[in-house]
């Protein structure tokens, strides 16, 4: 399977996406922003192609074990990005809510200083 992540607004605090699995459209999603240099836990990862995988440790792998006990057999993970580590997909509305990961929702607003995205506990189980 392929996870394309197709980026189409940002402003200085997030970034929102469309997110294809196989080239089917999944969801939107919500990062941090772009920057120059990397600021730990307030930049969005660079553009390329990445493996996901699955990360079974951690707190977040905790949560989502009670949070998804229907579907949860660990946390996707984007693997392999130069200068970051630890880079998960999950829930979450705003860049509030991310620490360079990726965030996922059925619906987005892009406005100008706005940016979020709705429905993330729904979108995270479509994709995953």
């Amino acid at each position: 399977m392929k996870l394309l992540v197709e980026r189409f607004t940002s402003d200085k605090d997030a970034t929102i996406s469309a997110i294809y699995l196989d080239n089917i459209f999944q969801c939107f999603g919500l990062e941090d922003e772009y920057r120059e240099e990397k600021v730990a836990s307030e930049t969005r990862i660079p553009a390329g192609s990445y493996k996901v995988g699955l990360r079974t440790t951690g707190g977040f792998h905790a949560r989502y074990e009670k949070k998804f006990s229907d579907i949860h057999q660990g946390m996707l993970h984007v693997q392999d990005v130069p200068g970051f580590e630890f880079i998960l997909i999950h829930v979450g509305n705003t860049d509030e809510n991310t620490a360079g990961c990726l965030l996922v929702g059925t619906g987005a607003r892009a406005g100008e200083g706005d940016m979020s995205i709705q429905s993330s506990r729904v979108a995270y189980k479509k994709l995953y």
